[in-house]
């Protein structure tokens, strides 16, 4: 039987090899890095004393490990509730790490058998340590000596976890809460101390105030017994005269009559007769004969008087002289009272006939807190009174009553009792006011700002420009001296006059230490009260529907505000600082003043305008109308004089001294269109990087887009925008884009968010609420929202407030309006309780704004979505700002990446420009877009996303340094390639507008807006032309750079309208050469040019004592002219206005131009216009106005006075000239010329002429002429003098021109070497991101408009991205080419089948008899140190520890 024998022997080698695996693979343990254990046999119920630690370990067949963690592990006890030493219950978290002790692990194991048995025991063991220890302290402790409970709590639980072998660390005691009764008493106490602290302070001021009025009224009581004594004397004197008179008429009528009597011998009743029959015969009335005759009656009194003394006489005259001056004093008192009644009922009666506006009785109350009409606030004072006097206008009163009621009413006013004088500051009736404020920013002649790169103090300074001005020869200057605080400290800049010289300002430049030099600034605000928006005119100055304002604002409820202030968050501890126009002294609203500063000329600090104390109110005020964070304290900075005039170096002054009172808010709710005003500028920046929150006002220039305010419009600032109580972006609100980029770039998204800002609560002068709009308003209602959101995060560490943390918080939580795009919205509107809980889990990290790019998303992306990209386009240009809200500085490292998301990603191509270092805490990211060549026929969605890095410094307590990785999701629409002939290129390379020089308005008659300041962008005050050209099919591409860096051939049009800039020669050549040869067409819109109408537009500023003259015209037709000179064409100097109609059109022409040469086979149209550059030449000049006709701004809340009007000093005769002309080349290329851009312009429009601009379009990209210009039949031929267009001597315009610079050799210009063309260089694609937003084909998570309101989860738009590497190793590992992996899966899978057959009870038993033999189940382990543990010995500790 050998073969059997050979089974046998092969069966039983292959069962003992399998047994062996089988026990050597039941013999190992595995404990992971974070584990430790001591092993336990199952078997033999033996534990060993070993520990063993991480790794792979060989241990008895049947072994199982009791694991422990080898780290600290947390242990959280939440919501304790405990009895403090005052018997009152606290609730409170605490936190620790604890471990336990490997030396000891054997111990606990036998006490605890198991990690979770231990940990439970551990726990109720700290909840009575928490206990024991919270028993120590009384209420207050909690508050005032939380880091001492917190070292005596840890102190405690290191006792009483000590006999269980365990060891503490890192507790934390959090959110220590007393009870709300206890909360209530204990603020009801505060607040009682207070009130009598106050009554304490108020009770002698009172005594004192009681004691003046007493004293007044004992003076004025003197003072009528003093009158009324003397008005008797006077009586008593009158009455003895006239009884003398009396006495005198009737002796000398006896003499007559006795002398009668004598001569005619007459008997007494021949006498009496006698005069009877006279009596009669010259009277008129009846007369009654049976009376007693007047002799009688005399006789009768003398007789009388004769008998009394003289004393008694006198003692009678006096008693009844008083008793008749008392009737005359009530009988007048009661006429008066009766008559100002009626006098007021007239008065009442006559303004509402005439109208308020005509009434010049602007007010009869002079309270200051009662400064609008009487009629609508203080109910004509019919039966009350406003204040203690009443003030009158002459000449209405006169008009209206008799000068003798003014007498009556003047003698009346000194017997008003004051105790029935009643206030009038109701705000039920006050009417709302839209403060219209426009800025003005002008260079004072001779002063300079010479910047300093540190603070040195005034001796310093001044040796160091010393030395300069010595160098250079120069002994005429003068340091201007600073009469303020910051006099104490020292400064980082001075002020210097000297003669404007180019060399010296070059060799201060050059000092070291000096880092800039500046023209000193006045800048001067216009406050305008101007209607609600709630009225809008119907028909023009027809009709007017009215419509009922809305509800006012009670911002604080609004927003919600307190919601926080229940949770004890009121702005406590947070400094804001106002710059504004000061503040009312003694306030009742503002109790928390911590400091007023006045840095004017003025001597007081007093708001006369009520700004100030309003925007104060807003931020802080905690009575009536309440602020937003009304525990704030302010700091209240006068900037503005109470003429609403300011200098730069007030400014930089009061910023230090901001920076040294280390404020946390700043409100600046001013603003002006001067973005160059580098001082201002810089200082904005250093507040910033001193962590100081900016929070400024967008502007009041809206609906216009462009019209962006500095310093709202800068990275660093928080810029607000307004809203109405119908989440409608106010009229008057600004909108953006910025201009700081043009003409190369494109501008940023501005403001940041909105907020209400229309009939908004606020505090009045004196006393009481009033109601404002503005953006002024809108801007303290963010302020105060930052400092009541700043007050909720003062106790994290390390601190995180900080201008890009807030920032961020508000951008992130801002709730998006659905009908209103970015330049309108920002983010959207400001919501404080998402903003509230986004800060509380704020990390410190970077951000990207707008947070996405999604060019399908109407209309938020206006107006990008508008049209989509081509190939052959202009690049598109979309810059995002980039905040840094982990340290002041910091750096893009790298490049930014471009990861499409699928295949056709690859058709879009990304170039960037960005700011590699990060200051102070933001930064710019320019993205422009492309289409590649190979999508010239593509249609589609191209989606993908930009990746970037931005690094900042370590923090003190870190050793890493801080890192964001950003992810910007991007979504556009490619289209394939337009026709040429609907692609029209904007020329915004030759705009040039306001600040750099005084460029004037295109439209002479216009007043209040004087600057040129939108950037005739096509999507600031263009944006409804280019608009109306969308949606005619055409589209429009923006020219950044000169003509020589286009290609002709691509294009239909070159759009040219309303230039300022000069023309290279290069760019001239280059044009002529594509309409004659490239068929391009061109088509201009141009403005006036009058060397002599600049001169007198010209005007002085009493000020800065400097003439200021326009740079340019309207347009710079010289330049324009020199460029169509090749063309044949040419533009004149008569300026013309006036209305014509175009075919079934009316045009208004505002200031335009005329054409003067044009080809003779063009076609021309002649128009009968004004010539207004004449008529504005004669216009006679005011001796006592400055030259500035068309620059006075108009306050149209005051009652308009009777101006002479220019066309009623010359009556205008109409001229008929050439306006419009059309003609084509020989080489196909067509050019149409107009003379005036203000009816495609939306500054000021009155009739559009967006029909004329679509017929052009037709004319130019087109074989054939409109029908609107077939119809006319009115080519004539020229017949017109071509004058030589020459600039002004005075023109300064090379310092602003990228055309022509200065020749300091000859003093004449020259241009400037032609710049090289801007190249986009794209990035190369990278690989898409794996589980990014867009893998949803959903990239508008963060901030969708379709979020509803109540979703307060923030998905923000920094993005670690940890998931692509694991799963790049996951697919890598699993797949088939690995040459691991087969052998890996064998392996698994035979493991596996051990594992399942040593599970099995048979075998398992078989392996325990082969071991141990049969009589191991009836063997007892004596020797087993393991004892079991019964449940109620197990956690006989938690039985006794669980009692508080």
């Amino acid at each position: 039987m050998p073969g059997v024998s050979f089974v046998l022997v092969a069966v039983g080698i292959a069962l003992s090899l399998i047994t062996i695996i089988s026990l050597l693979i039941a013999s190992l343990g595995r404990l992971n890095t974070d584990e430790i254990a001591i092993s336990y046999n199952t078997i033999s119920k033996k534990l060993s004393r070993e520990v063993q630690s991480s790794g792979l370990h060989l241990n008895a067949p049947g072994f199982r490990f009791i694991k422990f963690p080898s780290v600290f592990t947390s242990m959280e006890f939440d919501d304790i509730s405990c009895l403090n030493q005052d018997g009152v219950v606290i609730n409170l978290d605490v936190t620790l790490q604890f471990q336990a002790d490997p030396k000891y692990l054997y111990d606990i194991v036998l006490q605890f058998k198991d990690f979770d048995g231990y940990k439970k025991i551990l726990y109720a063991t700290g909840r009575a340590a928490v206990h024991d220890t919270c028993a120590h302290f009384n209420t207050t402790a909690f508050q005032s000596m939380r880091g001492y409970f917190q070292v005596k709590l840890l102190e405690e639980m290191k006792n009483t976890f000590g006999p269980f072998y365990a060891i503490l660390r890192d507790l934390q005691v959090n959110n220590v809460r007393r009870p709300a009764d206890f909360e209530t008493a204990v603020k009801d106490k505060e607040a009682a101390k207070e009130n009598i602290k106050i009554a304490e302070n108020e009770r002698p001021k009172l005594l004192t105030q009681a004691r003046t009025e007493y004293q007044k009224a004992l003076k004025q009581a003197q003072i009528i017994k003093e009158r009324a004594d003397t008005d008797s004397n006077i009586i008593l004197n009158q009455a003895d005269a006239e009884a003398e008179a009396v006495r005198a008429r009737y002796q000398s009528e006896t003499d007559a009559y006795v002398e009668l009597k004598n001569k005619m011998r007459l008997n007494v009743e021949a006498l009496l007769n006698y005069m009877a029959i006279r009596v009669v015969g010259s009277s008129k009335s009846d007369v009654y004969i049976n009376m007693k005759s007047p002799a009688q009656i005399m006789s009768r009194k003398r007789k009388n008087s004769d008998s009394n003394n003289n004393e008694h006489d006198n003692k009678q005259r006096q008693r009844m002289t008083t008793y008749h001056l008392n009737n005359i004093f009530q009988t007048t008192q009661q006429k008066l009272y009766d008559g100002s009644k009626n006098f007021f009922r007239k008065l009442k009666d006559a303004a509402l006939n005439n109208g308020t506006k005509s009434n010049p009785m602007v007010s009869l109350c002079s309270s200051m807190h009662c400064t609008v009409s009487i009629i609508s606030t203080c109910d004509y004072c019919e039966k009350q009174y406003c204040s203690n006097h009443l003030t009158s206008s002459w000449t209405t009163m006169v008009s209206v009553l008799h000068k003798s009621l003014f007498l009556y009413l003047l003698f009346f006013i000194t017997t008003i009792n004051t105790n029935e004088v009643f206030p009038c500051n109701l705000t039920a009736n006050i009417d709302e006011q839209n403060f219209s404020v426009q800025y003005e920013a002008k260079a004072i002649q001779d002063e300079f700002i010479v910047q300093f790169t540190g603070y040195y103090n005034e001796l310093t300074r001044s040796n160091y420009l010393a030395r300069v001005f010595q160098r250079n020869h120069v002994f005429d200057y003068e340091i201007v001296k600073r009469k303020n605080l910051m006099q104490r400290y020292p400064s980082d800049f001075d002020i210097v006059r000297f003669n404007n010289d180019d060399q010296v300002i070059e060799a201060l430049k050059k000092h070291p230490l000096i880092r800039a030099v500046n023209a000193h600034r006045q800048i001067i605000r216009h406050i305008h009260h101007a209607k609600v928006e709630g009225d809008s005119d119907v028909n023009g100055n027809k009709r007017k529907l009215h419509r009922s304002p809305p509800n006012h604002i009670r911002i604080a409820e609004s927003l919600q505000a307190p919601k926080l202030w229940k949770m004890g968050h009121r702005g406590a501890g947070i400094h804001v600082a106002i710059f504004d126009t000061g503040i009312q002294a003694g306030h009742p609203h503002f109790p928390n003043i911590a400091e007023v500063t006045n840095w004017t000329d003025e001597k007081n600090d007093h708001d006369t305008i009520g700004h100030g104390l309003f925007v104060a109110g807003v931020i802080g005020s905690n009575k009536e109308c309440l602020g937003i964070a009304p525990e704030a304290q302010l700091h209240i900075f006068k900037v503005f004089t109470n003429n609403q005039i300011s200098y730069t170096s007030w400014f930089l002054d009061a910023f230090n001294y901001a920076i040294v009172k280390k404020v946390h808010v700043l409100n600046l709710s001013i603003g002006g269109p001067d973005f160059m005003d580098q001082p201002f500028i810089d200082k904005v920046w250093d507040l910033t990087s001193n962590s100081i929150i900016l929070v400024s006002a967008i502007g009041n220039d809206g609906p216009l887009y462009g019209t962006l305010n500095n310093p709202a419009d800068q990275m660093d600032v928080i810029g607000v925008g307004s809203i109405t109580v119908d989440d409608a972006i106010s009229r008057f609100s600004s909108r953006g884009m910025t201009t700081w980029e043009l003409p190369s770039g494109y501008g940023r998204m501005k403001p940041d968010l909105v907020t209400y800002g229309s009939f908004v609560r606020g505090s009045n002068l004196v006393s009481g609420c009033k109601v404002l709009s503005g953006t002024s308003v809108a801007s303290p209602v963010v302020a105060g929202a930052v400092a009541l959101l700043a007050s909720s995060v003062l106790h994290r560490t390390p601190n995180i407030i900080n201008p890009a943390s807030l920032k961020q918080a508000l951008l992130a939580s801002a709730h998006r309006l659905r009908h209103a795009n970015m330049f309108e919205q920002g983010h959207g509107k400001l919501n404080l309780l998402r903003a509230f809980r986004i800060l509380n889990q704020y990390v410190p990290q970077a951000s990207l704004s707008p947070s996405y790019i999604d060019f399908t998303e109407c209309p938020y992306f206006w107006p990008y979505c508008l049209q989509p990209l081509y190939h052959s386009a202009m690049p598109i240009i979309v810059n995002v700002t980039i905040l840094n809200g982990m340290d002041v500085v910091g750096e893009v490292v790298g490049q930014p990446q471009w990861h499409p998301q699928d295949s056709n990603g690859q058709h879009l191509e990304l170039s960037f420009d960005f700011s590699t270092k990060l200051w102070p805490w933001s930064g710019y990211l320019a993205i422009s877009m492309t289409v590649h060549r190979d999508a010239a026929d593509f249609e589609g969605t191209v989606q993908g996303h930009v990746t970037l890095t931005v690094e900042s410094p370590a923090k003190d307590s870190e050793s890493l340094v801080q890192r964001s990785d950003l992810v910007l999701p991007i979504r556009v629409r490619i289209i394939p390639t337009p026709v040429r002939s609907h692609r029209i290129l904007w020329d915004q390379y030759h705009s040039i507008g306001y600040p750099p020089g005084y460029f004037p308005r295109d439209d002479l008659k216009q007043k209040k807006d004087p600057l040129d300041w939108n950037g005739d962008h096509i999507h600031t005050n263009f944006r409804h032309a280019y608009e109306h050209l969308r949606n005619a099919g055409y589209f429009v591409e923006v020219l950044g750079q000169p003509y020589t860096c286009f290609d002709a051939s691509l294009y239909g049009t070159l759009l040219v309208v309303d230039p300022e800039e000069e023309f290279f020669d290069q760019e001239i050549a280059k044009l002529h050469n594509d309409v004659v040869n490239k068929s391009l067409s061109l088509i201009i819109f141009a403005d006036w040019y009058n060397a002599s109408v600049m001169k007198r537009v010209q005007f002085y500023d009493e000020n800065t004592r400097q003439w200021w003259l326009p740079e340019t015209g309207g347009a710079n037709l010289p330049a324009l002219n020199k460029m169509l000179k090749p063309l044949g064409i040419a533009l004149g100097d008569t300026v013309l206005e006036g209305n014509y109609e175009l075919g079934e059109h009316m045009i208004y022409y505002a200031s335009g131009t005329h054409i003067v040469r044009f080809p003779a086979d063009g076609y021309l149209i002649y128009r009968p216009l004004n010539d207004q550059g004449e008529t504005i030449i004669q216009m006679p000049v005011s001796p006592h106005m400055p030259q500035q006709r068309h620059l006075n701004l108009e306050d149209h809340e005051r009652p308009k006075k009777p101006q002479i009007d220019i066309e009623s000093i010359m009556k205008p005769h109409p001229i008929s000239m050439p306006i419009l002309g059309l003609v084509e080349s020989a080489g196909g290329g067509r050019v149409a010329v107009y003379g005036d851009s203000n009816c495609i312009d939306s500054v000021h429009l009155v009739h559009d002429c967006y029909w004329l601009l679509l017929a052009l379009l037709e004319f130019t990209t087109s074989s054939r002429v409109p029908k609107l210009f077939l119809q006319l039949d009115e080519n004539r031929q020229m017949d017109l003098d071509v004058p030589e267009l020459q600039q002004l001597n005075t023109s300064r315009l090379h310092i602003f021109s990228r055309v022509i610079e200065k020749n300091s050799l000859d003093n004449t210009t020259r241009q400037r070497p032609l710049p090289q063309c801007i190249v986009n260089k794209p990035v190369k694609s990278s690989e898409p991101l794996a589980n990014t937003p867009a893998s949803n084909m959903n990239i508008m998570k963060y901030q969708n408009p379709s979020m509803p309101n109540e979703d307060d989860t923030v998905v923000a738009n920094v993005m670690v991205d940890t998931s692509e590497t694991s799963s790049r190793f996951t697919k890598t590992f699993f797949s088939v080419r690995n040459p691991m992996f087969i052998p890996t899966l064998f392996g698994s899978f035979g493991v596996l089948c051990v594992f399942i057959i040593l599970c099995r009870s048979q075998l398992y038993r078989l392996l325990i008899f082969i071991v141990y033999g049969n009589g191991f189940y009836d063997r007892r382990s004596g020797s087993s140190r393991l004892k079991q543990i019964t449940k109620h010995n197990q956690y006989h500790y938690m039985a006794a520890l669980n009692k508080p």
